[in-house]
């Protein structure tokens, strides 16, 4: 296979596993075994191909976000979109520095995705007793913020995953309302770590070495492949539940734990 091909692969892997609750550094590592490992570099030109592609899909909302904060509703849901990013941000640096995170390796990226699937289908049979709600309170900013940082400490979770779910426990009832929320706070969390982790890189002189061309290809794939999938995914969960996706983490993480090497 062409280097340039599986750059495509993985742009348009990057794209579909994103923002979908299913674990994209999982998809990641089965994919790495085929198409070969990529440099950190091409990693995150890749996933910032993928915020692109939400803030496209949320651009009509971010928006009216822009030009409504003289309206009560619209200040109140920016600030609470503010305070669960400086969360993720006060919380997940220091955790960053300090070296606070488990191996990218099979076994325990597998015991996240799988545990993850049993967690979402626990969590939205619990959620689903509450009373329906689609407003963003203080507690659910907080703990997204908070879930979005143990996310990045156990790779495998998921942190659309992650966040969802814990904002739907804590009130946040409405799929798509905690959705939003959680793809809104995305938007600035990811571009930040995404411009940090490049920041590193430049600073270690591992900037040069790429084919601009794979880059390329693989970032426009990531951002057309991850705009239709946040557009599918916000029409879907309007009719359905997350249940699908469960059930496929808890097969995509028996199926790790059984057909990869440990050490990988």
């Amino acid at each position: 296979m062409s280097d340039l091909f599986s750059a495509l692969l993985l742009g348009i892997l990057e794209g579909l596993t994103e923002f979908l609750p299913i674990s994209s550094t999982g998809h990641l590592l089965i994919s790495q075994h085929w198409l070969g490992a990529r440099s950190d570099f091409f990693n995150i030109v890749i996933q910032a191909g993928a915020i692109l592609a939400v803030t496209l899909a949320f651009r009509q909302r971010l928006w009216s976000l822009a030009t409504g904060l003289d309206q009560r509703e619209n200040r109140d849901y920016v600030m609470k979109l503010a305070v669960a990013f400086l969360v993720t941000a006060l919380v997940g640096l220091p955790v960053r520095l300090a070296g606070w995170q488990l191996p990218e390796t099979v076994t325990p990226i597998a015991w996240a995705v799988l545990i993850g699937g049993v967690w979402m289908l626990v969590a939205e049979r619990l959620a689903s007793r509450l009373p329906d709600c689609e407003t963003v309170t203080w507690k659910v900013a907080i703990a997204v913020g908070l879930a979005q940082v143990v996310a990045g400490v156990f790779p495998g979770t998921s942190r659309s995953a992650a966040a969802i779910f814990l904002a739907m426990l804590l009130g946040l009832t409405r799929r798509a309302a905690a959705t939003e929320f959680v793809f809104l706070v995305g938007i600035p969390t990811m571009f930040a770590a995404s411009g940090y982790a490049f920041l590193e890189l430049a600073r270690e002189g591992q900037l040069g070495s790429e084919s601009w061309t794979d880059v390329v290809v693989a970032f426009t794939a990531a951002v057309i492949t991850g705009f239709i999938v946040v557009k599918w995914l916000l029409g879907y969960i309007k009719r359905r539940s997350f249940t699908g996706f469960s059930l496929y983490r808890i097969a995509l993480g028996i199926g790790l734990l059984l057909l990869l090497p440990a050490g990988n």
